[in-house]
């Protein structure tokens, strides 16, 4: 073992629960061990969890990684595997669970196994653990959602080891640690500064949107387009970022990302509506429309890319009917409509050729 780093076998009355584990949602974060459990119990698969280790044992080969707790001699807070820990503590006493007591309490009743003291590895302090579960999941086997990735590196960000150094160098020394990029690293940091300021203006009061189900992905995705950094005033390439945000602009984004009217947001987070929302945010008669209420696709219209977005359809289109053609071979059976959907292909085909024909004539000046 390295010389921060020592094995021990810890009895779990001596484990704790991390409870700034940045796997858990920031409302549930630094609240009573209560708070904790219940989460963890309705969230994260942990009854699953106790019924495995109840049937088959804890499995030594996975190490909780451990600190000493400040607060408490002789105790320790478990940073890597809280999962874990809670199973086999509940296995223990079921009656530390406050929901989901029926189950926890048949699970605890057959287990074979009910393990009282857990293989541990023991670091010095949490900031040496940082380190090595950025590599393991960030861009390892054991990947987090983003927003606990963001999280994490956000804690990193801020810790001993790097708090000292500029955003920019800190965001490629951190690359460096994990595995990655220091573009990818830069996005999640700047989308989570994004998402904290998200956060403290309640959501913008989105109806159901909260930290549970927040997608960070479409802000660190809008990072890579130009005319939406632009748009919320953010520089990805300065030592601050985030120091001139637009909120009010943010604000708009992020309505237009997440609130619902009839079950749909008026612009999706995937590649497409970026794509179609970059282009309208950077057109003003665009913009001004779809403010007004005109839907994405219609100011999109108003843009000067709809012609490229005619091409890419058509080149999808294209491709998709190349590979049914190529699989036709291998069918048994064709679906009842095959014959009036590729009549309908034909259709607009020749609808499309005869109004590019037309446009062709219509330019003819002799």
């Amino acid at each position: 073992m390295k010389d921060n780093q020592y094995f021990k076998r810890i009895p779990i009355t001596d484990l704790k629960l991390d409870l700034y584990n940045p796997r858990l949602p920031r409302s549930k974060q630094g609240k009573d061990e209560k708070t904790v459990v219940e989460y963890m119990l309705l969230e994260a698969s942990t009854l699953e969890l106790m019924s495995a280790i109840g049937e088959n044992d804890f499995f030594a080969g996975e190490l909780l990684l451990v600190a000493p707790d400040e607060n408490e001699k002789g105790k320790f807070i478990v940073i890597e595997g809280n999962r874990r820990l809670l199973a086999v503590k509940v296995l223990d006493n079921p009656d530390l669970a406050t929901v989901k007591k029926i189950a926890t309490k048949e699970i605890a009743n057959n287990a074979k196994y009910k393990p009282q003291v857990l293989p541990c590895l023991e670091f010095n302090s949490r900031n040496d653990i940082l380190k090595y579960l950025g590599f393991i999941h960030i861009t390892g086997k054991k990947s987090w959602r983003l927003l606990e990735k963001a999280r994490y590196l956000f804690e990193l960000r801020n810790s001993e080891n790097f708090k000292n150094n500029s955003f920019l160098t800190s965001s490629r020394e951190i690359a460096k640690v994990i595995g990655s990029s220091s573009a990818y690293v830069k996005r999640l940091l700047i989308g989570f500064e994004l998402y904290k300021i998200v956060e403290d203006e309640a959501f913008f009061k989105i109806d159901g949107l909260s930290d549970t189900n927040f997608s960070l992905n479409y802000f660190t995705d809008g990072l890579n387009k130009d005319n939406i950094c632009n748009f919320i005033n953010i520089d990805i390439n300065s030592e601050n970022p985030t120091e001139n945000v637009e909120v009010d602009n943010l604000k708009k984004i992020a309505h237009w990302w997440f609130a619902k009217s009839e079950g749909q947001s008026r612009v999706s987070g995937d590649s497409e509506g970026l794509k179609l929302l970059n282009a309208v945010i950077g057109n003003p008669a665009a913009l001004s429309a779809f403010e007004k209420g005109t839907s994405i696709y219609e100011a999109y219209e108003l843009t000067n890319d709809i012609d490229s977005q005619f091409e890419n359809k058509v080149k999808d289109a294209l491709k998709a009917i190349e590979q049914a053609h190529s699989i036709m071979p291998k069918v048994n059976s064709f679906y009842n409509s095959v014959y009036n959907d590729l009549k309908t292909i034909s259709r607009i085909a020749k609808n499309i050729n005869e109004f590019k024909s037309k446009l062709e004539q219509d330019g003819d000046d002799f």
